[in-house]
């Protein structure tokens, strides 16, 4: 078996890291030193977690703050910005602390684990939780916070996985310019919800009670606490973010936004066999492909695909002509997914109720 049917990306095959990632490196080391004689001490920002039976996979990242900061604010920044305009450059202004130290407490068992040279946490480690929304302990230096991990149940279930730009969002990603303004400049209040998606996932979600949530993205794992508050502001169900890193990697400036998709796909796949997916994206970029190919190489996995047709001016946005990306993914092979496709949340909802995914009322 090949390192493309394993599953591992180019990066993780690369052990040497690219000339950018050297210098990055030795930048934050520099800022690091200056920080710390500054008195500032690692804390540690908490993401939410998931698991099934034996197991749970903890995220987290340690950063520099200072001494009048406590984890709780670092992991949670949202109680006060929640309240008002937040500028989205402030998320990027961070100084990771490379390979640092971990305690992670699980129910009554406590582990240390490494974090990476981006300061990330992503660990699998053993549990014996029963399934629904549980908390679990992390802790670097004096800092210690809680994250939320949610264990899927052991019984078949089916879950949902959006993508979230343009899909929840509308963010007008990944042209440069406004991919920076959006993440960069603009106020956190300003980003816009998609028509009648929360709706329909609050919908899904009470027609599965027991089918978890995840949301899928190539933005930065730096946005998490913004786009937690803006999920939870717009009545969106909680669920896992998996996000990525933006930044030089071991192959080069940045990382393949389609090579994470398809990675974090493939690990849940593995990871929770007893699952079947219901996948929401958009035509503005790669999503159709993706889920497609998701569909081809799990069979009888994925449930439904669920596709937002993004308008001319959206698609203008987005890549720059009004035509979509990719169509639509059609199924001609038996026993694929059902593939549903509408302008935005209401269409898609009355397309799954016609096809009798959701109840009627």
């Amino acid at each position: 078996m090949d390192d493309a049917e394993q599953g591992v990306s180019e990066e993780q095959r690369s052990s040497r890291p690219h000339g950018a990632a050297r210098l990055e490196d030795r930048a934050m080391r520099t800022v690091t030193r200056r920080l710390r004689r500054r008195g500032w001490e690692p804390r540690v920002e908490a993401y939410t977690g998931y698991g099934t039976n034996g197991w749970v996979r903890v995220l987290g990242r340690t950063l520099l703050a200072s001494p009048r900061t406590t984890s709780a604010q670092v992991s949670e920044r949202d109680a006060g910005s929640a309240r008002r305009a937040v500028r989205g450059w402030r998320s990027f202004v961070t100084a990771q602390v490379a390979h640092a130290e971990v305690e992670v407490t699980v129910g009554d068992v406590t582990h240390v684990v490494r974090a990476d040279r981006g300061g990330y946490v992503d660990a699998v480690l053993p549990a014996d939780l029963a399934p629904g929304w549980h908390q679990i302990g992390l802790g670097a230096g004096a800092g210690r916070t809680t994250a939320p991990v949610l264990v899927v149940g052991p019984e078949p279930t089916t879950a949902l996985l959006s993508d979230i730009d343009d899909t929840v969002m509308v963010t007008a990603l990944p042209r440069p310019l406004l991919a920076a303004w959006n993440s960069l400049v603009l106020h956190e209040s300003a980003r816009r919800v998609v028509p009648g998606m929360a709706h329909l996932y609050r919908r899904w979600q009470a027609a599965n009670p027991d089918g978890p949530t995840f949301y899928l993205s190539t933005g930065a794992w730096n946005v998490a606490p913004a786009l937690r508050r803006f999920l939870q502001r717009s009545g969106y169900p909680a669920g896992p973010l998996l996000l990525t890193d933006w930044g030089p990697t071991n192959t080069g400036w940045f990382r393949s936004g389609q090579d994470h998709k398809r990675q974090a796909l493939r690990r849940l796949m593995r990871e929770l066999p007893q699952v079947r997916w219901v996948l929401v994206g958009d035509d503005g970029q790669h999503d159709p492909a993706i889920y497609r190919d998701t569909a081809l190489e799990h069979p009888g996995r994925v449930q439904v695909i669920a596709v937002r047709q993004l308008t001319p001016a959206e698609q203008v946005l987005a890549h720059g002509t009004p035509a979509p990306f990719e169509e639509a993914p059609r199924v001609p092979w038996e026993g694929g997914p059902l593939v549903v496709h509408g302008g935005d949340g209401n269409a898609l909802a009355l397309r799954l109720i016609d096809a009798g995914v959701l109840p009627t009322g």
